[in-house]
């Protein structure tokens, strides 16, 4: 596992690499399926967590609206002691198809409000890529994927990542509240 170490001037090192590491490139580290940790050079605490969250932060001001909001939403209303509901709720699939639907709505919507695609074309869309009846599984799911695909939407893989983040994430919470009533 990569430990990366960051510095008081904020600059991340990566002990494995020897090399400085931007926030991007411990992205790209989680995404090639890595674990890293990321420790306060200085104190020694872990700062994975907190990590991380800078990244899912850089990443929704670059691609503005990489996670749906309801999805950020539930995270902030959730707090500390909730995380785990919340990643139940990614895993469950009704869920996370009625996400996934809500998204592509609004995207749609979005797309035929700018003028950049007309309503006959956004609801012919709308009829092919939101749970077509009498579709078998198979066509549905390769539907799902490619639509995904192309507006840029979090895949099946995205959504277990965050799971595994939010849980990385629920846990140091759990130890920083179990820290904070300790004193």
């Amino acid at each position: 596992m990569p430990v990366i170490k960051r510095y008081p001037n904020r600059k991340l090192y990566d002990t494995e690499a020897k090399q400085y590491i931007t926030l991007e490139g411990i992205a790209d580290l989680i995404r090639s399926g890595k674990e890293v940790q990321v420790i306060d050079n200085a104190t020694g605490e872990d700062l994975t967590a907190l990590t991380l969250t800078q990244i899912i932060f850089e990443q929704e001001k670059k691609q503005s609206g990489l996670l749906p909001r309801s999805v950020l939403a539930g995270v902030i209303r959730a707090g500390g002691d909730s995380l785990s509901a919340i990643q139940r709720s990614l895993a469950s699939p009704r869920s996370f198809l009625q996400h996934v639907d809500e998204e592509i709505k609004r995207r749609i919507n979005e797309l035929v409000g700018k003028g950049e695609l007309p309503e006959a074309e956004g609801e012919h869309l709308l009829g092919k890529l939101l749970s077509p009846a009498g579709a078998p599984k198979a066509a549905i799911q390769r539907e799902i994927e490619r639509a995904l695909d192309e507006r840029n939407l979090p895949s099946r893989e995205d959504i277990d990542k965050l799971s595994s983040q939010l849980a990385a994430l629920a846990e140091k919470l759990e130890e920083l509240g179990n820290t904070e009533q300790d004193k």
